[in-house]
């Protein structure tokens, strides 16, 4: 490998470096910009920054992490489809649960302040 070579990678990395940055930078100021000025209903909003969320993972993964780009990148790919299966597990229990005890648990302010006077014996 010649000199020449070594400069070009370099190049090439800092090309693709900076186009992920600026990138990932726009991607969080849309979403900041959907959030602080409301445009969209609440749902709407999630549905959107959920998919620029997905949009800057790749683009991290690309820009990044280079991933496509080595020698085995089926290997790579695997240990990656198999870290977001757990990911995925890992998400959908957390708000499973939360939910469900969200629904058990929630009183209305009317049964709070009737389970409160009953606790004092007011």
């Amino acid at each position: 490998m010649s000199l020449h070579d070594t400069k070009t990678n370099d190049n090439r990395s800092l090309i693709s470096y900076s186009v992920g940055y600026v990138s990932s930078i726009i991607l969080t100021l849309v979403a900041y910009a959907l959030v602080v000025n409301q445009i969209f209903a609440v749902w709407t909003t999630v549905f959107i920054i959920s998919g620029l969320a997905v949009v800057q993972l790749l683009i991290q993964l690309m820009f990044f992490l280079h991933l496509g780009q080595e020698a085995r990148p089926r290997w790579k790919l695997m240990v990656m489809l198999f870290t977001l299966v757990i990911l995925v597990i890992i998400v959908a229990g957390s708000l499973w649960i939360m939910f469900d005890l969200d629904s058990r648990m929630m009183m209305t302010p009317e049964e709070m302040i009737k389970y409160m006077n009953r606790q004092t014996g007011i």
